[in-house]
């Protein structure tokens, strides 16, 4: 008798086997069938199934492997009348090597595709560009440098896209400055943390994420949007599953790049994936153990860029639109912006699409930008192009910015004697001012270190606040 422990494709025995040949098969189809990228899973029916079997003189009955399958995450069943069924194939590919593979287990160091030669072209596009950047625009980067601060790059952005959207794509572009993991030194002078954090945005679809996290950042030619972001370290995950990234992040140890994952929601709907995200999410040992492999251990250094798209159940209740069961996970180790899709917000993405695509958009100081922040990881990261010339300088915290967010903290803890935010909202604060001085990298002499003044300490508090604010169901503070 069949049970869950039986074993996986590869040690099956020969009927199971045919069965698994045909599903293969039939999942070929199925994503041959699927329209171009649209993000809609492939599917195919049981009938499909049970028919190939036949024209095949395959007499097995397919269900027990459809079953265990489904359990370990490759299939979602969709009941179809009274006796068929349709199947959801989230990632094609990973499921027609697995049933495919009648030979060796997953080597534990296995990586998808060419992963090695895309780390090599980002390296190569990241070189070139500093090193163009050097040749031909050096000093008008500095020059910027000096002028350029939080309240420049606030205005720019709010500029672009108004009040109710900038806010996105402004923490989108500080990730990026804070890839560069600069160290934070306290007063004594001990390191105590670094600028680098993971950012996930979470809420319904259609309210501008993926265009902060994305277009933004990396550029997007079809529509006119220049990249904003580092060239050669953003690696796009569009089309990614959860299994495939596993293997993949074993190719960036000891490396710092940013995953950007357009429907990181759908990477938690694999069966055993939670537990591994967390530890990838935290940068702690990743070792995964399937009956089809180890992969692992390795540490992961990365940080991630995600949309969460989640169903929205209200506009200003907190607590019902944040109801999915992942949402802790996601913020207790990742900067976590939540928006809901309100009137004002409907308004504010449809008004931007339409001067977007009229054209009324002007990305002026996006080159500048993209100059600056390259130039400024390249010498944080001690990169050989810059060593030498300039030096890598951490960020100094002091008091003063821990003084003005515990007042923010305790208006907030004087609405509820039961506060809706975590201390950790304070700690993101805090990440999000030390990277903001680093946007003044070049306004003041080299020095030994990175200093925060009013503009950063000030960014932070109104971040602190607003975000509490909309933990507490209040809408319309801050920025």
């Amino acid at each position: 008798m069949a049970s869950d422990s039986a074993p996986p494709p590869g040690e099956k025995p020969e009927d199971e086997r045919a069965v698994a040949r045909v599903l293969a098969a039939v999942v070929a189809d199925a994503d041959r069938r699927r329209p171009a990228p649209d993000g809609r899973p492939a599917q195919f029916r049981l009938s499909e199934v049970r028919g190939r079997l036949l024209r095949d003189r395959v007499f097995q009955d397919p269900t027990k492997l459809l079953a265990r399958l489904r359990r370990r995450g490759f299939l979602e069943e969709i009941a179809e009348g009274r006796n068929d069924r349709i199947y959801l194939v989230r990632a094609p590919g990973e499921l027609r090597r697995q049933l495919g593979s009648d030979a060796e287990p997953v080597d534990r160091t296995a990586l998808v595709p060419d992963e090695a030669e895309e780390i090599r072209a980002m390296d190569t596009e990241f070189f070139h560009a500093l090193r163009d950047l050097l040749d031909h625009r050096l000093d008008a980067t500095l020059e910027f440098g000096r002028s350029f601060s939080i309240d420049r790059l606030v205005a720019y952005l709010r500029e672009l896209f108004g009040e109710e959207l900038y806010a996105d794509s402004l923490l989108a572009l500080l990730q990026q400055y804070a890839l560069s993991d600069v160290p934070l030194v306290a007063p004594t002078g001990r390191v105590t943390g670094s600028t680098g954090f993971h950012l996930a945005l979470f809420g319904p679809p259609g309210t501008g994420k993926t265009f902060s996290i994305d277009d933004l950042i990396r550029g997007n030619p079809r529509t006119g949007v220049p990249a904003h972001g580092l060239p050669g370290r953003n690696r796009y995950c569009g089309g990614i599953t959860p299994v495939q990234f596993l293997h993949v992040g074993a190719a960036y140890t000891g490396r710092t790049f940013n995953f950007i994952v357009p429907e990181f929601n759908d990477w938690f709907k694999y069966r055993g994936m939670v537990e591994p995200l967390k530890l990838v999410m935290e940068q702690r040992e990743v070792k995964w153990e399937t009956t089809w492999g180890t992969v692992g251990p390795y540490t992961f250094r990365s940080f991630f860029t995600v949309n969460y798209n989640v169903r929205s159940l209200g506009g200003s209740d907190y607590w019902t639109t944040i109801s999915d069961p992942n949402f802790a996970a996601l913020e207790d180790r990742m900067l976590l912006r939540f928006h809901p899709m309100t009137r004002a917000r409907f308004r504010a993405v449809e008004a931007s699409a339409e001067r977007l695509e009229l054209g009324e958009i002007a990305f002026d100081l996006s080159p500048r930008i993209r100059d600056h922040l390259l130039l400024v990881h390249a010498i944080q990261t001690g990169h050989p192009l810059v060593r030498g010339r300039f030096a890598p300088r951490p960020i100094r915290l002091d008091r003063t910015l821990y003084d003005r967010l515990r007042e923010v903290s305790e208006q907030g803890l004087a609405r509820s004697d039961q506060p809706n935010f975590s201390p950790r909202l304070k700690s993101r604060a805090v990440k999000l001012a030390a990277t903001a001085g680093l946007l003044a990298f070049f306004e003041t002499p080299a020095g030994a270190q990175v200093d925060l003044g009013d503009r950063e300490v000030e960014f932070a508090r109104r971040f602190y606040e607003a975000e509490i604010d909309v933990r507490t169901g209040r809408r319309g503070h801050g920025d």
